[in-house]
């Protein structure tokens, strides 16, 4: 994963915010640190998900996301797993509607 950052914003609710600021105090870390470490962590948990999974396969099926997209959410292993599902799925396809 490259390590290059790019910087992103978004709005946030007060609460959630303020409640961000509190953790960093508490830790001695910066509201970046806090931030990126509950990012990291929903993205950890989230790609575990099976019904999250399908989802992203789906996605990848239907070329709403690229290899490198599918790549970066479910890992090198997984992804090269789904093309190889998504070229016979294609292959498949093309084999049933020639049949018809």
């Amino acid at each position: 994963m490259s390590s290059e950052k790019k910087r992103v914003q978004f709005r946030a609710p007060h609460r959630l915010v303020d409640r961000t600021d509190a953790l960093a105090a508490v830790l001695g870390e910066d509201r970046t640190d806090i931030l990126l470490t509950a990012l990291r962590e929903y993205l950890q948990e989230a790609t575990h998900d099976d019904a999250l999974t399908q989802e992203i396969a789906a996605a990848y099926y239907d070329n709403e996301i690229t290899f490198e997209q599918l790549k970066a959410l479910v890992g090198a292993e997984e992804a090269a797993n789904l093309r190889v599902l998504k070229q016979q799925l294609d292959e498949d396809f093309i084999d049933e509607v020639a049949d018809a």
